[in-house]
């Protein structure tokens, strides 16, 4: 099965497992959603993640991490620039996620990066989603 937006289907199965209270959640990977998987890694959202290969393709596993009081430390995921619909901003307009709490992942001509990241090398880019 094909899908339209893979960047919104991976957000929709993160939110999904967080929501479920799952321990890991698997996604078709691609380079995109590796590099999205590192920021949440160093950002401090998910525990670790790994890259495993099944039947030709690669499946990208995520494992979630959770508070002591078993609430997920994912509160929100947002898609902000959509294939019908496209959110480019300059290096001046990047926005700060729920004033700088959350994070903004930019895919930039230096690769994807937070908006802290992407404000520091002086560059935007495409706003892809929101992280809180």
């Amino acid at each position: 099965m094909s899908v339209t937006d893979p960047l919104a289907d991976m957000l929709t199965r993160i939110r999904n497992a967080d929501t479920a209270k799952h321990g890991k959640v698997d996604i078709p990977a691609s380079n995109m959603k590796i590099s999205i998987a590192k920021i949440l890694k160093s950002e401090g959202y998910i525990k670790n993640y790994k890259l495993l290969r099944e039947q030709g393709h690669g499946i990208l596993r995520l494992y979630l991490k959770y508070r002591q009081s078993n609430q997920g430390i994912i509160t929100g995921l947002k898609r902000l620039s959509k294939p019908g619909r496209r959110v480019y901003v300059k290096k001046k307009d990047i926005p700060f996620v729920l004033n700088g709490m959350g994070i903004a992942v930019l895919s930039t001509s230096k690769g994807i990066l937070t908006d802290r990241e992407a404000r520091k090398q002086n560059v935007g880019g495409e706003l892809l989603c929101g992280i809180w």
